[in-house]
């Protein structure tokens, strides 16, 4: 996948757990879980929106993309 998701990352930046975050942004422990993991195959914005109002981010510091060739080189 060229995307990788670092939501764990800025978790441990902020101190936070996962279903505090999840309580706050009004989704199951087990989505946040799904999107943690890389395995979600999309994301609403609003979602992505109520991450970063509650980490105090930008979409950029937990969406990271990556070129094809740098993916299949660490595979």
């Amino acid at each position: 996948m060229a995307i990788i998701i670092e939501l764990d990352v800025m978790l441990a930046k902020r101190k936070m757990k996962s279903n505090d975050l999840a309580q706050i942004i009004g989704i199951t422990p087990q989505n946040l879980s799904v999107l943690k993991s890389g395995r979600a195959k999309a994301i609403r914005f609003s979602t992505l929106d109520a991450i970063c109002q509650a980490l105090d981010c930008v979409p950029g510091d937990i969406l990271i993309y990556q070129h094809k060739d740098e993916t299949d080189e660490k595979a």
